[in-house]
């Protein structure tokens, strides 16, 4: 049996190309460089980006939990419902401090509202108006130490304790009506884990 030769195709009738010319050897190269850049550029941006917000919400988490005292700021929704302080809206000048040990964990709050709001924010704590009790001083100087709460000032000044039944928190209220269109409130929450 002899070898097979390879057949060669019958010429085609199309004419052979011409040359690449430059204008479209540099267009072809330009379009493959954009790609380039858009396959790895696009995603390397993307991944920096979210690392860095990623470090700065670490950097927030820490500042947060590293705090010793009162900061600036609302408590977070789980926070105001497990201590159950219900922060009436519209409120200002809040700022929130919490601390947790194996036997009692508190929440610090403060903020100023409306005088509209006061019977709101009693209400939703579950007390009344007549609760409060003129010139009483319910926060410990503990907590008054912590927090840098001074309770001296002109007033006139309110107090309440509302105790509830474990695990429910116990919370001691004051109320400046320094302004009396805007009262000032100061919470301790406590409670047992």
């Amino acid at each position: 049996m002899t070898p097979s030769l390879p057949h060669q195709s019958a010429p085609s009738d199309e004419p052979p190309r011409p040359p690449e010319d430059s204008r479209h050897k540099i267009r072809r190269r330009a379009l493959t460089l954009l790609i380039i850049v858009l396959l790895i550029g696009v995603p390397a941006g993307y991944l920096a980006v979210s690392a860095n917000q990623s470090r700065n919400s670490g950097k927030d988490k820490e500042a947060k939990y590293a705090a010793t005292g009162l900061t600036k700021g609302w408590p977070s929704k789980v926070q105001r419902r497990l201590y159950q302080v219900p922060m009436p809206h519209p409120s200002g000048k809040v700022a929130a401090y919490e601390t947790n040990n194996w036997k009692t964990s508190r929440l610090y709050v403060q903020f100023q509202t409306p005088k509209a709001n006061l019977d709101v924010f009693l209400k939703d704590m579950g007390v009344k108006r007549s609760d409060l009790k003129k010139g009483e001083i319910t926060i410990s100087a503990r907590d008054q130490k912590i927090t840098g709460w001074d309770f001296t000032s002109p007033g006139p000044w309110y107090g309440l304790v509302h105790k509830q039944k474990a695990p429910k928190p116990t919370q001691d209220v004051m109320m400046s009506l320094g302004n009396k269109n805007n009262p000032f409130f100061y919470v301790v929450s406590r409670t047992v884990p």
